[in-house]
């Protein structure tokens, strides 16, 4: 029987403070039955991101030892950042990864919802498969207005109250988006320009929510530390928008206005058969498979038991 994993990526609205940063992610990796995969930092996006997994009740207790150090440490009131945000912890997923499925994420959403409330004061909205109304299951749809729009929002329209504590936020660490969701790819790609209205059109071109890629959410910022405008966005189902067609769809829409791509980065982790899908389109190969990966057929050979002779 598979022993459950849970993936679960935090997203916290602090990305200068190494300090700070290191702290949260020592709260997380204290926790038994938790391992830190992954960490990092964005000084424009002013935001974090770290990877964790584990048991499934031992990520929960992760998730609010790092949330009690966010809301200490964090004062969302003298924040600024490219990214949108509405709390210190701004996103709280959890993801199936072994042993568990979608159902079991949302329980474990909602009972990290309910600790953030009556532990930390936090409140909390739920969405993707853990929200409790259907208007609430984008990410976007939850976060929009922004911690200053929304700490007004809460107060004065019922409908946009959190489904845990409030009605108003925490006056310094907002509230938390939590929810359950599959696998997800955090992904940024910058362009050689540093015209953000050339980065947001091309958002608006490719994003589901215009009309464009399916599975895709997109916006265009600047990166002032760089000089750059970026297409930054999420792939919420890469095997049915591959990076590949992402990539491509970008690069038109850019070269219609006269730009080109710079470079991309991955925020976090993702899965390796979206490297090996991209792999075989730009390579071209005509015989791929998932078993030409060398990796792939060491780890099946590890898992076949030796016979042995009697």
């Amino acid at each position: 029987m598979a022993i459950p994993i849970v993936e679960c990526v935090p997203n916290f609205s602090e990305g200068r403070d190494r300090a700070v940063v290191e702290s949260l992610a020592s709260a997380i990796a204290g926790v038994s039955g938790v391992r830190v995969l992954d960490i990092e930092m964005d000084a424009d996006h002013n935001r974090s991101v770290i990877t964790c997994a584990g048991a499934p009740e031992a990520v929960v207790d992760a998730a609010v030892a790092a949330a009690r150090v966010a809301v200490n440490r964090i004062d969302l009131t003298r924040h600024q950042g490219v990214h949108p945000r509405i709390g210190a912890l701004d996103v709280l997923p959890f993801v199936p990864i072994e042993g568990v499925d979608l159902e079991d994420c949302a329980a474990l959403a909602w009972r990290a919802g309910l600790r953030l409330w009556e532990e930390l004061g936090l409140p909390v909205y739920f969405y993707e498969a853990a929200a409790k109304r259907p208007e609430r299951r984008r990410l976007e749809d939850v976060r929009r207005g922004q911690f200053e729009g929304l700490r007004e929002a809460a107060l004065a329209d019922p409908a946009r109250r959190p489904d845990v504590g409030g009605p108003g936020l925490h006056p310094t660490a907002g509230a938390t988006a939590v929810g359950a969701r599959k696998v997800l790819i955090a992904w940024n790609i910058n362009l050689d320009t540093d015209d953000v209205e050339t980065a947001r059109a091309i958002a608006r071109a490719i994003r589901a929510s215009s009309g464009g890629l399916p599975c895709v959410k997109a916006l265009g910022v600047r990166l002032a530390s760089r000089g750059v405008a970026q297409v930054t966005m999420n792939l919420t189902d890469f095997e049915t928008t591959p990076m590949h067609v992402v990539y491509e769809a970008v690069l038109r829409e850019a070269k219609a206005r006269g730009a080109g791509i710079l470079s991309s980065e991955i925020i976090g982790l993702l899965p390796r058969k979206a490297i090996e899908m991209a792999a075989s389109h730009f390579l071209k190969f005509e015989n791929f498979r998932a078993e030409t990966v060398l990796e792939r057929r060491l780890e099946e050979a590890a898992a076949q038991p030796l016979s042995s002779k009697e």
